[in-house]
Protein backbone atom coordinates (compact mmCIF):
# COMPACT_ATOMS: atom_id res chain seq x y z
CA UNK A 1 0.00 0.00 0.00
CA UNK A 2 1.13 3.11 -0.51
CA UNK A 3 1.13 6.55 1.01
CA UNK A 4 -0.14 9.74 -1.07
CA UNK A 5 2.00 12.55 -0.54
CA UNK A 6 0.10 15.98 0.62
CA UNK A 7 0.70 17.25 -2.56
CA UNK A 8 -1.31 14.63 -4.18
CA UNK A 9 -3.85 14.50 -1.49
CA UNK A 10 -4.31 18.71 -1.93
CA UNK A 11 -4.82 17.94 -5.98
CA UNK A 12 -7.34 15.16 -5.27
CA UNK A 13 -9.31 17.46 -3.06
CA UNK A 14 -8.43 20.38 -5.51
CA UNK A 15 -10.18 18.29 -8.38
CA UNK A 16 -13.40 17.23 -5.70
CA UNK A 17 -13.83 20.68 -5.42
CA UNK A 18 -13.76 21.64 -9.23
CA UNK A 19 -16.56 18.93 -9.63
CA UNK A 20 -18.65 19.46 -6.43
CA UNK A 21 -18.69 23.18 -7.72
CA UNK A 22 -20.28 21.93 -11.34
CA UNK A 23 -22.84 19.55 -9.51
CA UNK A 24 -23.83 22.54 -7.14
CA UNK A 25 -24.90 24.92 -10.64
CA UNK A 26 -26.12 22.40 -11.87
CA UNK A 27 -23.77 21.03 -14.68
CA UNK A 28 -24.39 17.88 -16.18
CA UNK A 29 -22.18 14.72 -17.65
CA UNK A 30 -19.25 15.72 -15.11
CA UNK A 31 -15.91 13.51 -15.29
CA UNK A 32 -13.10 13.49 -13.57
CA UNK A 33 -10.11 12.04 -15.59
CA UNK A 34 -6.86 11.07 -13.25
CA UNK A 35 -4.01 11.26 -15.92
CA UNK A 36 -1.76 11.16 -13.28
CA UNK A 37 -0.72 7.56 -14.84
CA UNK A 38 -0.45 9.31 -18.70
CA UNK A 39 3.06 10.41 -19.23
CA UNK A 40 2.58 13.15 -21.64
CA UNK A 41 -0.65 14.29 -19.65
CA UNK A 42 -0.27 17.84 -18.83
CA UNK A 43 -2.06 18.28 -15.46
CA UNK A 44 -3.16 15.22 -12.56
CA UNK A 45 -6.39 15.94 -13.48
CA UNK A 46 -9.24 17.21 -15.99
CA UNK A 47 -12.62 17.40 -14.56
CA UNK A 48 -14.98 18.04 -17.52
CA UNK A 49 -18.82 19.23 -17.54
CA UNK A 50 -21.71 20.53 -19.99
CA UNK A 51 -23.46 23.58 -19.32
CA UNK A 52 -27.07 23.98 -21.28
CA UNK A 53 -25.62 27.77 -23.01
CA UNK A 54 -22.43 30.06 -22.67
CA UNK A 55 -24.69 31.81 -19.66
CA UNK A 56 -24.68 28.76 -17.75
CA UNK A 57 -21.11 27.53 -18.47
CA UNK A 58 -20.16 31.25 -17.15
CA UNK A 59 -21.92 30.74 -13.97
CA UNK A 60 -20.16 27.06 -13.79
CA UNK A 61 -16.82 28.54 -14.25
CA UNK A 62 -17.41 31.45 -11.80
CA UNK A 63 -19.23 29.10 -9.13
CA UNK A 64 -15.67 27.05 -9.81
CA UNK A 65 -13.24 30.13 -9.11
CA UNK A 66 -15.10 30.86 -5.77
CA UNK A 67 -15.25 27.18 -4.45
CA UNK A 68 -11.13 27.05 -5.06
CA UNK A 69 -10.40 30.76 -4.00
CA UNK A 70 -12.71 29.68 -0.38
CA UNK A 71 -10.94 26.42 -0.57
CA UNK A 72 -7.67 27.21 -1.11
CA UNK A 73 -7.33 30.57 -1.63
CA UNK A 74 -5.55 30.50 -5.17
CA UNK A 75 -6.80 31.30 -8.53
CA UNK A 76 -6.25 29.90 -11.83
CA UNK A 77 -2.81 30.45 -13.24
CA UNK A 78 -5.02 30.88 -16.42
CA UNK A 79 -8.50 31.11 -17.68
CA UNK A 80 -9.59 31.03 -21.51
CA UNK A 81 -12.90 30.84 -23.34
CA UNK A 82 -14.95 33.50 -21.21
CA UNK A 83 -15.45 35.49 -24.85
CA UNK A 84 -17.65 33.15 -26.30
CA UNK A 85 -18.33 30.20 -23.05
CA UNK A 86 -18.70 27.62 -25.47
CA UNK A 87 -15.41 26.14 -23.88
CA UNK A 88 -14.28 27.39 -20.56
CA UNK A 89 -11.04 26.12 -19.65
CA UNK A 90 -9.57 26.75 -15.87
CA UNK A 91 -5.88 26.08 -15.46
CA UNK A 92 -5.21 25.09 -12.20
CA UNK A 93 -1.75 23.68 -12.95
CA UNK A 94 -2.50 19.90 -11.61
CA UNK A 95 -6.32 20.45 -12.17
CA UNK A 96 -7.46 21.31 -15.13
CA UNK A 97 -11.72 22.32 -15.10
CA UNK A 98 -13.20 22.20 -19.13
CA UNK A 99 -16.59 23.48 -18.98
CA UNK A 100 -18.44 23.10 -22.67
CA UNK A 101 -21.62 23.47 -24.11
CA UNK A 102 -22.59 20.09 -25.54
CA UNK A 103 -21.74 20.75 -29.08
CA UNK A 104 -17.92 22.05 -28.67
CA UNK A 105 -17.46 18.94 -26.13
CA UNK A 106 -19.07 16.41 -28.48
CA UNK A 107 -16.67 17.68 -31.57
CA UNK A 108 -13.49 17.58 -29.19
CA UNK A 109 -14.49 15.06 -27.30
CA UNK A 110 -11.51 15.29 -24.79
CA UNK A 111 -12.23 11.84 -22.79
CA UNK A 112 -12.08 9.82 -25.81
CA UNK A 113 -8.48 11.86 -26.07
CA UNK A 114 -7.48 11.00 -22.71
CA UNK A 115 -9.05 7.63 -22.62
CA UNK A 116 -6.04 6.43 -20.81
CA UNK A 117 -6.79 8.14 -17.92
CA UNK A 118 -8.83 6.76 -15.38
CA UNK A 119 -12.28 7.80 -15.67
CA UNK A 120 -14.72 9.01 -12.53
CA UNK A 121 -18.18 9.81 -13.22
CA UNK A 122 -19.75 12.35 -10.80
CA UNK A 123 -23.48 11.97 -10.02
Amino acid sequence: MTRKTNKEAETEMLAKVVATAMSDKKASDIVMLDLRGVGSAPASFFVICTGNSPLHTDAIADAIHEAVKKTFGVNPTSTEGYDTAEWILMDYFDVVAHIFVAKTRDFYRLEDLWADGKRTEIQ
